[in-house]
C-alpha cells in the first residue's frame, strides 16, 4: 500500500480506463485499488455506473447531490455520467482498499432518478466482487456479472446516507467525527478544532446536512456501529466504545433508526422485513 504522507497527492482516476468501456457485450468489469489514507481521487466521471465497494477503510464521496461516508462493509451506487470525488478518511496508517464493479449504461440495474445510494455488501456480492477483481476468463466473468446484477438491483438502500456538507469548516468536523465517532466532546469543545463558533456550525449543521449537530452525531456513531456489528463485536462492546450509557441505550437508538435491533439488522439487511413486521 502507498505510503502515507502529509500531504497525499491529488490521484487520477482509474488509469485502466474500465469505467470509460462501452460494452453490453461485458456489462460488468472489476476493478481494484489500495489507497493511503488522505488520498484523494479528484473529480471525475464515466459513463458506467459504478458500484464502489470499501473492503477496508472509511470513505468520503463527493457528488453532485450531497456527501457521503462509506464505512467498511458497505458500498455507494454512483449512476453513471455522475461527477464525483472521492478521499480516504480512515486513521494514518490504515488506509483503504476498495474494490469496484462498472456496469455498463445498457443495463439499467437501478432505478432511474434516485441519484447516489449507500448499499449493503451481501456476503454474496462480496465474494462475487472478490472473483471478478481476480478472474481473467471471459465466460466466467460474464456468468459472475450476471449474479452482481441481480444482488445490486435488489439491495435495499440503507439508511447509512451521512451528509458531510461542503463548508471547509464543516468538512473538518465530520471528517473528525466520521474517523473518531466516539468522541464524547461538546459541541463547544469540537468547535475550536473545526475553526468556528459553536452557533455557525450548528448553523452549517442544519443548513448542508439537514440535520443538527446532535442528530449528525447520533446517525455517524450508529452508522460505525453497523461496521463493528458486521465484525462480530457484540451490542455491549458497541455500546460502551461508542459512548452510550448503556448496551440497551444503543440499542433503542439503533431500532429508532433502522426500525429493528442490531442482530436483526444484519440477518434482514440485504432483504429487509415487511412494513410493520416485528423482529
Amino acid at each position: 500500500m502507498t505510503k502515507d504522507v502529509d500531504d497525499p497527492p491529488i490521484l487520477r482516476f482509474d488509469p485502466s480506463g474500465t469505467a470509460f468501456i462501452l460494452d453490453p457485450a461485458r456489462p460488468v468489469l472489476a476493478h481494484g485499488r489500495d489507497l493511503a489514507a488522505g488520498a484523494h481521487v479528484a473529480p471525475h466521471a464515466h459513463p458506467r455506473g459504478q458500484l464502489l465497494w470499501a473492503a477496508e477503510g472509511l470513505l468520503r464521496l463527493g457528488a453532485e447531490d450531497g456527501v457521503w461516508l462509506v464505512p467498511p462493509g458497505f458500498g455507494i451506487w454512483i449512476p453513471g455520467g455522475t461527477r464525483h470525488e472521492m478521499r480516504v478518511v480512515s486513521r494514518p496508517g490504515t488506509g483503504a482498499r476498495t474494490r469496484n464493479l462498472y456496469v455498463d449504461p445498457s443495463c439499467p440495474v437501478r432505478p432511474e432518478g434516485r441519484g447516489c445510494e449507500v448499499l449493503p455488501i451481501s456476503a454474496l456480492l462480496r465474494e462475487v466482487i472478490l472473483r471478478m477483481a481476480a478472474e481473467r476468463d471471459a465466460g466466467r466473468l460474464a456468468r459472475l456479472g450476471a449474479v452482481a446484477l441481480d444482488e445490486i438491483a435488489a439491495a435495499a438502500p440503507a439508511p447509512l446516507d451521512l451528509p458531510g456538507g461542503q463548508d471547509p469548516r464543516l468538512r473538518r468536523l465530520t471528517a473528525h467525527l466520521g474517523r473518531h465517532p466516539s468522541d464524547p466532546r461538546p459541541l463547544p469543545l469540537l468547535a475550536a478544532e473545526a475553526g468556528a463558533s459553536p452557533r455557525t456550525l450548528e448553523r452549517l449543521f442544519r443548513a448542508e446536512t439537514g440535520l443538527s449537530f446532535r442528530d449528525w452525531r447520533s446517525r455517524v456513531r450508529l452508522l460505525a456501529a453497523v461496521g463493528r456489528l458486521e465484525r462480530g463485536e457484540s451490542s455491549t462492546t458497541i455500546a460502551h466504545s461508542l459512548g452510550y450509557r448503556s448496551a440497551s441505550a444503543f440499542v433503542a437508538a439503533f431500532r429508532s433508526h433502522f426500525g429493528v435491533p442490531p442482530q436483526s439488522y444484519l440477518r434482514n439487511r440485504a432483504s429487509p422485513p415487511p412494513e410493520g413486521a416485528q423482529a
